[in-house]
């Protein structure tokens, strides 16, 4: 299934591009989100984003490139590993080699157009915690470590938005078979 944003959303927005979560995984990890982000910077939910900044031309290209890498084909096995001390905020650590691969191949193809960032090692993780204040960001992971399991998580698809400083706007959603 893909949904489009018409051509005029184009100008001057940047991309991201993000993996999509299985339903009940996606509202597990929404809901984690909600209890622990500040309520008054939270615009998105929990997800777990693959590249910060494309340039907005890259827009049908990346499409198709999204669609060739899911369709018909298995989701990617993904599990959430850990947790991550991000200084000001807690994330969940995520290990998924086929992502890491599928991440990789869209990096080779658009590796001159990265910004630093999105050319810097990828750390696959949701952040559910931050720009807090370093003591309550610690007091946070140290009760999430009280209970934490490593466990399988679900990559239902991987989508792309434009960024504008606020909520993401959607311009596809490729979904694995």
């Amino acid at each position: 299934m893909t949904a489009s944003a018409p051509a005029a959303s184009a100008q001057g927005a940047p991309i991201i591009v993000s993996a999509l979560f299985g339903a009940a995984d996606h509202a597990a990890l929404d809901s984690l989100r909600r209890r622990h982000f500040p309520p008054e910077r939270n615009q998105l939910p929990a997800h777990l984003t693959l590249f910060h900044h494309l340039p907005p031309q890259l827009a049908p290209e990346l499409r198709q490139r999204l669609a060739a890498e899911t369709r018909g084909l298995p989701a990617p096995r993904a599990r959430i590993a850990g947790l991550r001390n991000l200084g000001r905020g807690v994330a969940l650590r995520i290990e998924s080699p086929e992502l890491e691969d599928i991440r990789a191949r869209l990096a080779d193809a658009f590796a001159m157009l990265l910004t630093p960032q999105d050319r810097a090692g990828w750390r696959p993780h949701v952040t559910i915690q931050n720009k807090v204040e370093p003591a309550e960001a610690r007091a946070l992971q140290l009760v999430l470590e009280a209970d934490f399991r490593p466990r399988p998580l679900v990559i239902a698809g991987l989508a792309s938005w434009w960024y504008r400083g606020g909520p993401w706007e959607p311009i596809s959603r490729q979904m694995f078979a």
